[in-house]
């Protein structure tokens, strides 16, 4: 199959979730109260007792791990060009793939899993950082850009834009967070540092807001910047935090106070929110380490593990339609079903749901709730051998339907690999966390550390 005969996927997750919300689709669950208030700007809200504070993994528990991410890995490695370093959206697992489609959010995830790797030894150092720096080096003189942004989808061979792709803020962000873990951990290497140096500063973030504190979601050439604007609580806080932190075009700081939190109440848990899917959660906190600091408004880390305990409660809720979610299976996002593509989460119940689950929903909340999490990744593990593949887990599965998903999605693989590392070890916080663009930027959003308090115990 070439690329002419696939359904083209020509519109963001962001962008699909805003359509829906347009017909209709995101209806409050009825078994349960969800309710969603506009926190006052420069007012700290105040939350329930959240739950418990992470704990540490078991030996058993970083076995299974251990065994997701050298799978994980795989995908990063088989399924990018070596040459151009870029890495497929997504790829079969069932059979032989010849789709040639990549995302620049799949590559900045791929880059982040060579440096988990090498560190873990599931490559060498020199195969890992020849990657490293085949890709950079395409990066900064073959792929085309706009400003410094880089299209969203691209051929893998070529780095030819396609699908008509927009130029993505959000994906370049992730890219660009997966450049700088490498100029970190590859620091003694100075064409790393500088080729990562170089792409980095030539993004011009005050191109992007040169008219507003709303940053759009992109740009096409054909018609100029999208009329989306990323204005509430989402995965949008790296893109924001990076246009912070830039030396050469940085964002002024009031863009950071511009979008909405929105504080959702469910089942007497407080906690800023979307009407979105569980990974708005998880995206920024793969490499910016929120732990132990809070703008103005509100701590993020805890506000991640608050969120992820409200989903799982809103699965264990829905097991009165879908009897295969329990606190052993649980975890719905933004992924594939058998009706094709689906932005579906909650609460407030968001798409068809159908019973489907997402591996990645419990697994790229690992560094929030790893005790939960890990029981979910166990059962699939032990009992789903359908959903568990060569690369991990299969990107969804339905038990109820006896659906698996033959693909594997790189971003979800991605979001897996790198908080599966920051749960076991906090590598990837560590390494990000000291380049001057990451610290300049939470700086400038008004972050500051401080001891939070210890939750009871639920």
């Amino acid at each position: 199959m070439d690329n002419k005969t696939i359904s083209p996927k020509t519109r963001s997750r962001r962008e699909l979730l805003k359509q829906m919300a347009g017909m209709g689709m995101l209806l409050p669950f009825a078994g349960r109260s969800v309710l969603p208030l506009l926190a006052a700007v420069g007012e700290p809200h105040k939350q329930a007792a959240p739950p418990p504070l992470p704990s540490s993994l078991t030996p058993d528990d970083d076995q299974l791990l251990d065994e997701l991410q050298k799978a994980n890995f795989l995908y990063f490695w088989e399924q990018a060009n070596p040459q151009t370093g870029l890495v497929k959206d997504r790829a079969n697992t069932r059979s032989q793939d010849n789709r040639t489609v990549a995302s620049i959010a799949a590559t900045g995830f791929g880059l982040t899993a060579l440096c988990i790797a090498q560190k873990r030894g599931f490559v060498s150092y020199p195969d890992a950082y020849g990657r490293v720096v085949a890709t950079l080096r395409f990066l900064w003189k073959k792929l085309p850009t706009h400003r410094g942004f880089f299209y969203h989808w691209a051929d893998i061979n070529t780095g030819e834009r396609v699908w008509d792709s927009e130029v993505s803020s959000v994906d370049t962000a992730i890219l660009l967070c997966g450049i700088l873990t490498c100029r970190q951990y590859f620091e003694e290497h100075s064409e790393v540092t500088l080729l990562a140096y170089e792409i980095f500063n030539r993004v011009d973030w005050t191109w992007l807001s040169e008219d507003t504190t709303l940053l759009p979601h992109g740009w096409l050439p054909e018609v100029g910047f999208l009329p989306y604007r990323w204005d509430y609580y989402s995965e949008l806080m790296m893109m924001y935090l990076l246009g912070l932190g830039s030396a050469s075009f940085p964002l002024r700081v009031e863009t950071w106070n511009a979008w909405k939190r929105t504080i959702f109440e469910y089942d007497g848990l407080r906690y800023i929110g979307s009407f979105a899917p569980l990974f708005v959660h998880q995206y920024s906190q793969a490499w910016f380490d929120f732990r132990g600091k809070r703008d103005k408004y509100a701590d993020y880390f805890q506000n991640s593990i608050i969120a992820t305990d409200v989903h799982r409660r809103f699965c264990l809720e829905l097991a009165r339609q879908f009897p295969d979610y329990s606190d052993d299976l649980w975890g719905i996002t933004a992924s594939d079903s058998q009706q094709g593509y689906v932005i579906w989460g909650g609460p407030p119940a968001t798409g068809p749901l159908d019973g489907t689950v997402a591996p990645s929903a419990a697994a790229g909340s690992l560094p929030f709730l790893p005790q939960a999490v890990m029981r979910v990744l166990r059962n699939i593990r032990n009992r789903y051998g359908n959903a568990w593949g060569r690369y991990g887990f299969v990107n969804a599965f339905n038990p109820l339907r006896n659906w698996y998903d033959p693909d594997v999605i790189g971003i979800d693989t991605g979001i897996t690999m790198v908080m599966a590392e920051n749960a076991r070890t906090g590598f990837v916080w560590q390494t990000f966390m000291k380049n001057p663009e990451a610290k300049r930027g939470m700086q400038r959003a008004g972050f500051v550390t401080y001891q939070p308090a210890s939750p009871p115990s639920l």
